[in-house]
């Protein structure tokens, strides 16, 4: 259902039942037009117009209201009624719904190769000064469920325990593992230390039912995969 109202109608005279708050907390918000929660999302609109009016005039100022995700302050405040407090609110519901999607985006990132698990972390893991051990929890059509940083430090066995890798793949009901640490030098190539715990953690999954698919050593806009390399 869509409120209509005239341009002289406040919202304090649209029934009760009837304006946009009342009825996503009665309907939920999938129920609500885009005019409807616009207007909550500016909470009030100015002494002539009711806000569902002035909802309605951002949401015409634009062709489709995914363009308001891009929209500037300038943009927005160029809409009669709307002064730089209420396009800030708008800024703000526009890079929530950005941040979520990146997260919703991040979780179905589907790893098919060791490309494609090295370019979802070298941007992050590139340039990092310190060594981080990584692991991304995958599910059963390696889409990634979860990626997390195990510990921060020079990579040994007896800092990455299996126990802490295989708890969380648990928590997580991963069905295998691929995990990653970075060399500050900037070269890839493994140590002996990267390739005795990379057998450990291997022989930990095949015990625990949680495959570990690789370990990738990240340089400098570089990878080595130790799967390719026959270490696993």
């Amino acid at each position: 259902m869509k409120v209509n109202v005239d341009s002289k109608m406040m919202i304090r005279d649209v029934h009760i039942a009837d304006r946009p708050r009342e009825r996503l907390i009665r309907q939920g918000a999938e129920s609500l037009s885009n005019q409807e929660l616009v207007a909550i999302l500016l909470r009030t609109g100015t002494r002539q117009e009711s806000v569902l009016i002035l909802a309605n005039r951002i949401l015409s100022s634009f062709d489709k209201i995914q363009d308001m995700k891009d929209a500037t302050i300038e943009e927005y405040t160029k809409v009669k009624g709307v002064g730089q407090a209420k396009a800030v609110q708008l800024l703000a519901a526009a890079e929530i719904g950005k941040r979520m999607y990146r997260k919703h985006s991040e979780g179905r990132y589907t790893i098919r190769s060791p490309e494609d698990a090295a370019a979802y972390l070298m941007t992050d893991m590139t340039s990092l000064t310190q060594e981080h051990f990584v692991a991304m929890f995958l599910n059963v059509k390696n889409e990634i469920l979860h990626k997390e940083t195990i510990f921060i430090g020079s990579l040994n066995s007896s800092i990455v325990h299996p126990r802490e890798l295989f708890r969380e793949a648990v928590k997580r009901s991963a069905a295998s593992i691929i995990c990653a640490h970075n060399h500050p030098s900037g070269n890839p190539t493994p140590s002996p230390e990267d390739i005795e715990v990379t057998k450990r953690l291997a022989e930990a999954g095949a015990i625990m039912g949680i495959e570990l698919l690789d370990h990738l050593i990240i340089g400098d806009h570089q990878f080595i995969s130790l799967k390719e390399k026959g270490y696993m």
